[in-house]
């Protein structure tokens, strides 16, 4: 059986990819976790479409994670009476919050604050930067503008002012009713739109355990003010996603590949999950096969050691979602077999504060230094594989555990196989036995094999692991 690929395929699920048929051979070309995007459809859709995936999952055997994506603020102009008008350099321009339908002058706003927001000066972004126009004076009820990049605008496009400062919370009526839609399917994920600070990503999970779900709750970095705060938002998360079109817009396109850089380092240190996302195959929406650039951009990204790349428009409206994943799985498979895995320098200077942590650590030094074909974690949380997806050392990780929810979580943890065994032994020499016998079984390891198991006591309990062992494949007494 040949190591299986270690970084994870987010696939965002929409009408080009609402097909059983379809949906399963994405998963069967290597997507890990299906995207769920709140910003579209009802919550009676989402539930079928989950309940869908679900259902082709079991059927090919597999663990899918689900993430429920938030919709965030609706940060859009309003509406034209000929759904677009073109603006042209130097023109003026009106955002107005008491206008229905916009004209070649004037539009409406569906976010009513942005007056309050901005002020003489000020540049505004339209449409993901495309467009730009400058602020030259406020009042109470519009923003008078003039035209500094044209183009074609059409209705409900994004409106973000350059530098960030947008006052508009991050969770909305609408979230707050998604994220229990979410608790009510199982999601696995919930994605935080346009997080500021710790207390957006605190309020999300409390509304979220306040409806019985577990779900670990993932910050999507799209806002100027986030990047001053990425710490604190780590901290109050489970992961974060890169989300490069957003920030792109309030930041600039150029800062973001070093900001993407330091979002997934300092992600992997603080023991958190990255997501990288935003245009990563965008030619693959009507070609198919993605360009240089495009595969340049995965392969980057999964060197920089994310745990997972996503796809959006590509798999949820393009021509080709299932092609777009199996090229995405194949740069991924080949920018994973590229790294270099020296561990030694990543262990200087760290102390552990858990037990299972540094169980975790033992484990993978030893793996880095010894020929070990594989580390096997059995986990009821899926804390000890976290930690062991943290560094890389170039050995698989199969995470043995008997619970659903835990092994759909680590659907997403980088170089992590979530696989089912229920506990049968109550001791744990005979449990060790059992998991050897399951990775027999899975043609994962063969006899003679060197493999690291790790596994705590009392047998059951969560985030107990603490005892490592080698062993030699069929030498077990």
């Amino acid at each position: 059986m040949s190591i299986p690929r270690a970084t994870k395929i987010v696939a965002t699920l929409g009408p080009a990819s609402s097909d059983p048929a379809v949906l399963e051979r994405m998963i069967l070309s290597g997507v890990n976790v299906v995207r769920v995007n709140f910003s579209h459809g009802s919550a009676e859709g989402h539930t079928q479409v989950v309940n869908m995936v679900r259902e082709v999952a079991t059927r090919l055997g597999r663990d899918i994670g689900v993430l429920a994506d938030l919709q965030g603020p609706k940060i859009r102009i309003g509406k034209f009476a000929g759904g677009k008008i073109s603006l042209v350099e130097g023109d003026p321009f009106t955002f107005d919050i008491d206008c229905d339908l916009g004209d070649e002058r004037r539009v409406g706003l569906d976010y009513k604050a942005l007056v309050h927001d901005v002020k003489g000066g000020d540049t505004l972004l339209l449409n993901d930067g495309r467009m730009t126009m400058r602020v030259d004076r406020v009042t109470d009820r519009t923003i008078d503008c003039t035209v500094t990049v044209g183009g074609v605008l059409s209705d409900r496009k994004g409106i973000n002012r350059q530098g960030g400062g947008l006052s508009a919370p991050a969770l909305t009526a609408k979230d707050m009713d998604d994220v229990k839609t979410a608790v009510a399917f199982e999601a696995d994920f919930i994605a935080v739109s346009f997080p500021k600070n710790a207390s957006d990503m605190y309020m999300a999970r409390e509304l979220a355990r306040a409806a019985g779900g577990r779900a670990l709750m993932i910050a999507k970095i799209e806002r100027y003010e986030a990047i001053g705060n990425l710490e604190e938002i780590l901290k109050a998360s489970d992961g974060i996603m890169v989300a490069r079109g957003d920030l792109a817009v309030e930041v600039g396109d150029a800062a973001v590949p070093a900001l993407q850089k330091r979002m997934i380092r300092m992600a992997r240190e603080l023991n958190k999950l990255t997501i990288t996302a935003t245009q990563m195959m965008e030619s693959m929406i009507e070609s198919p096969v993605p360009t240089r650039a495009e595969v340049s951009d995965v392969a980057n990204a999964v060197i920089d050691g994310t745990d997972a790349v996503m796809l959006s428009a590509e798999t949820a409206a393009g021509k080709y979602p299932v092609e777009t994943v199996a090229a995405m799985a194949r740069v991924c498979d080949e920018a994973d077999r590229s790294g270099s895995f020296s561990l030694d320098q990543a262990f200087l200077n760290r102390t552990f504060g858990r037990i299972d942590q540094a169980i975790a650590m033992a484990a993978l030094f030893t793996a880095a230094h010894m020929k070990v074909k594989a580390i096997c974690a059995l986990t009821q949380s899926g804390s000890t594989a976290l930690w062991m997806s943290r560094l890389d050392s170039g050995v698989p990780v199969y995470a043995l555990t008997p619970e659903e929810g835990t092994r759909r979580r680590m659907s997403l943890y980088r170089e992590v196989h979530p696989v089912l065994m229920t506990f049968k032994a109550s001791d744990r020499e005979n449990l060790l036995l059992e998991a050897e016998q399951k990775l027999v079984d899975l043609g994962v390891v063969q006899k003679g094999d060197l493999v690291l198991m790790t596994i705590g006591t009392p047998i059951g309990k969560s985030g107990g692991t603490n005892t490592l062992k080698m062993i030699r494949v069929g030498e077990q007494s």
